[in-house]
């Protein structure tokens, strides 16, 4: 290891530090999946298969994938599908009351 390489290092890491004290609180932190089991089993969010339901309904077609994160204290999950007419939708819904927030459509060829 050079001796640039040694001083940029702690560099490094201070800055990710402190970016991450200053902006830690406004990223989501994704959950994985034995704590989503956890919560559902809890009681604390809804079962996906939920919410995969729902947005089948409102956008037929086939399901992709699902994440779950926690965003300003708010459990969410981000589901993605393809539609019969082969657009990407995705859908984020509030995990514990199952109100749709936001749709966002690919619209792209």
């Amino acid at each position: 290891m050079t001796d640039l390489h040694r001083r940029l290092k702690p560099a490094a890491l201070c800055g990710w530090l402190l970016f991450g004290l200053w902006a830690g609180p406004a990223f989501a932190h994704d959950i994985d999946q034995d704590e989503a089991l956890r919560l559902t089993e809890q009681g604390h969010i809804l079962p996906l298969h939920v919410l995969i339901e729902d947005a089948l309904q409102r956008y037929p077609g086939r399901f992709l994938g699902a994440e779950l994160e926690r965003d300003d204290g708010r459990y969410i999950y981000e589901l993605e599908l393809v539609t019969r007419d082969r657009r990407v939708v995705e859908l984020e819904y509030d995990a514990v009351t199952g109100r749709l927030l936001d749709v966002d459509i690919d619209e792209d060829d």
